[in-house]
């Protein structure tokens, strides 16, 4: 399925990543955003009571997705650094527990969703995490469904967990959008990467849920895609993100509060700990009854104006403690909106404590 032009681009510019010539016929299809596509490899390869893995914290739509399909979520945490309530760390260091990811692989356990770079945490998995969860899939007969929508987005050497091994390849579907290269998230342009074998059956339950895409913007992608390298853009793109990222991050050394470094993407993580709330202050009950990431993001929002995500919406109840002292900052906005968020956050000294 898909514009053959934007299927050619896409062969083209990603056949040297896998070390071979992708088909872009039987390998590649296309779909209407990449959460389109991952409904779409959750459709046609999750049976009811099929158990997904997903790592905690998740871009939230999995998880709808795959009970849709009637799938099951097993639910594994990635673990932040120990000392990330005082110090300021790279993302690399919130890490998945193996041993907890063994445990929850049973003989239902039909797909494994990995997300790198992350989304919020902005970690990249290395390579030796990856050929670790890769060799249990391979063990156990486990799809790998791989988002990696940031793929034009890295600060540190990035991994295709398909181009491990060719036991692992056979097993993997990755994922990538149109939205997250370009800065184009309306026009809802993904697409899916695989064994033929594989991406046949997506590209069938795409027919079944939306039939096609927009055309006029898989041709605009095609171009962009035709037209990147040439034009330096990929380069450019990460070099500007990157100088995004620490003109905002300066704000926290500022102000002394600890963050994980991203790895990739356009979130930073910030621990909250030391930010004091002040006895007695109202909220409404929708964010009362939330864990302290929803206090604080009200806080932000009402009192210092700005906005920032809760973290813990993309966690299950049992692992919320896990992020409820973090926010999510997205850095992907003009240097002149930075600057005056700079400004306002300074405005949080005066509640900062230890």
């Amino acid at each position: 399925m898909g514009r053959p032009r934007l299927k050619k681009a896409l062969a083209a510019a990603y056949s040297p990543y896998f070390n071979k010539a992708l088909d872009p016929d039987t390998e590649i299809t296309i779909s209407t955003g990449a959460n389109e596509g991952m409904l779409c490899a959750f459709m046609a390869f999750v049976e009811p009571g099929d158990e997904v893995v997903v790592f905690e914290p998740f871009f939230d739509q999995y998880i709808p997705n795959i009970e849709m399909a009637g799938g099951i979520v097993k639910y594994v945490p990635l673990h932040p650094p120990s000392n990330g309530e005082t110090e300021t760390s790279s993302a690399a260091e919130w890490t998945v527990d193996m041993a907890e990811l063994e445990r929850a692989i049973t003989p239902k356990t039909r797909m494994i969703v990995l997300n790198s770079p992350h989304n919020p945490v902005g970690k990249v998995f290395s390579a030796s995490e990856l050929q670790r969860i890769g060799n249990l899939c391979v063990a156990h007969s486990i799809l790998i469904l791989s988002d990696e929508v940031y793929d034009a987005l890295y600060y540190v050497p990035f991994t295709r967990i398909a181009t491990l091994s060719p036991e692992i390849g056979r097993l993997t579907i990755s994922v990538g959008s149109a939205g997250k290269s370009f800065y184009a998230t309306g026009w809802r342009v993904g697409w899916l990467l695989g064994p033929a074998n594989l991406i046949t059956h997506v590209a069938a339950a795409h027919t079944r849920i939306c039939y096609n895409s927009p055309s006029p913007l898989q041709e605009a992608a095609a171009v962009g895609f035709e037209q990147a390298a040439e034009r330096g853009f990929w380069d450019q793109s990460k070099r500007d993100m990157r100088g995004k990222m620490d003109r905002f991050n300066a704000v926290w050394k500022e102000l002394g509060l600890p963050y994980s470094e991203p790895e990739g993407g356009y979130f930073v993580m910030v621990n909250m700990k030391k930010v004091k709330i002040p006895d007695g202050y109202s909220f409404p009950p929708h964010v009362s009854s939330r864990p302290r990431d929803f206090h604080l993001s009200w806080f932000l929002t009402k009192e210092i104006g700005v906005a920032a995500i809760p973290p813990t919406e993309f966690y299950t109840a049992p692992n919320a403690h896990i992020a409820e002292n973090y926010l999510r900052f997205a850095v992907c906005k003009n240097d002149d909106v930075l600057d005056m968020a700079k400004e306002r956050l300074r405005g949080l000294r005066k509640y900062i404590q230890g």
